[in-house]
């Protein structure tokens, strides 16, 4: 039989790609940007610009949680891989700059980190906290803002991900915690997550455990608790990600679970919708008062 005279050729279209890139202070990791998702990585590495050196602390002290979050670089780049999802992460310590805070929050650049003072930043003038505000936080910032923009314009709307680590003890008590989910008032992906890990049955999972969500300035709050866009932040105990087995381990745990959550049709319509549910730290900011959080 002949072919209809009404038949047109599939036109065969690629998916839209977030290219992979690198700068100074971030990396953005490849992934379709139709997905669905965006992963972030804060806490990434524990290195310094030239000129910095150490910020004058011993080698040992920055394979410590103080420097980064131990793990969690590795597991975003498995996670964003296996789900073929852009993320965007850090280059260089948090003791730098912590691009996990608000501009004008105390802990921006610490000077005592869970005992350990730090030379470099004992003196820290503020012509060199905007230098390093300018040079490696607002260029981190940007990248994620430009990953979500770029996803938006597919008609896709992102939820983010980010990911951190945790110690398994603090001031000499034990953490029971495997994971924990931190979350504001938006519950759209932190309540099937904590649901998802819940049913796993062999965790102990924390819900804003052991730090609270509700913070002004993060990059939650920046990039979804402003935006609308769902978010959550997922914390794992960092004895249980030291080497590349664990890593692997929880990287493919949480793939699992975040593509099973992405393939329900009731999220992709809930994450999907931008809808901006407010923050338990919106007060007058005559009243502001930057929470306890200890993110480290």
């Amino acid at each position: 039989m002949g072919r209809s005279p009404f038949y047109t050729r599939p036109v065969m279209t690629s998916p839209p790609i977030i290219p992979a890139r690198r700068a100074d202070a971030f990396s953005i990791l490849a992934g379709r940007a139709d997905a669905g998702l965006v992963v972030l990585c804060d806490h990434a590495d524990n290195a310094f610009p030239p000129g910095y050196g150490t910020l004058g602390l011993p080698a040992e002290q920055l394979k410590r949680h103080i420097a980064y979050d131990i793990g969690a670089a590795e597991i975003t780049r498995q996670l964003a891989q296996a789900l073929g999802v852009p993320a965007v992460m850090t280059h260089y310590s948090r003791l730098l700059i912590d691009p996990n805070r608000g501009r004008d929050d105390p802990t921006l650049i610490m000077r005592l980190s869970d005992g350990a003072i730090v030379p470099g930043n004992r003196q820290l003038e503020d012509a060199e906290r905007e230098k390093r505000i300018r040079l490696y936080y607002d260029p981190y910032h940007q990248a994620v803002s430009d990953t979500i923009e770029a996803c938006t314009a597919t008609g896709s709307v992102p939820a983010l991900l980010s990911i951190h680590s945790f110690t398994e003890s603090w001031k000499g008590v034990p953490r029971p915690w495997h994971a924990g989910i931190l979350w504001d008032k938006d519950p759209r992906l932190a309540q099937p997550l904590l649901e998802a890990l819940y049913a796993e049955g062999d965790l102990i999972v924390g819900d804003n455990e052991p730090y609270t969500g509700k913070l002004q300035g993060d990059t939650m709050w920046q990039h979804g608790t402003e935006r609308g866009l769902a978010h959550a932040i997922v914390e794992i105990r960092q004895d249980l990600i030291r080497d590349l087995a664990g890593q692997t381990a929880w990287a493919e745990r949480m793939a699992r679970l975040m593509r099973s959550l992405l393939e329900r049709p009731d999220l992709q319509l809930s994450f999907r919708a931008t809808t901006r549910f407010g923050s338990h730290t919106d007060v007058k900011p005559a009243t502001l008062r930057f929470p306890s959080r200890r993110r480290i």
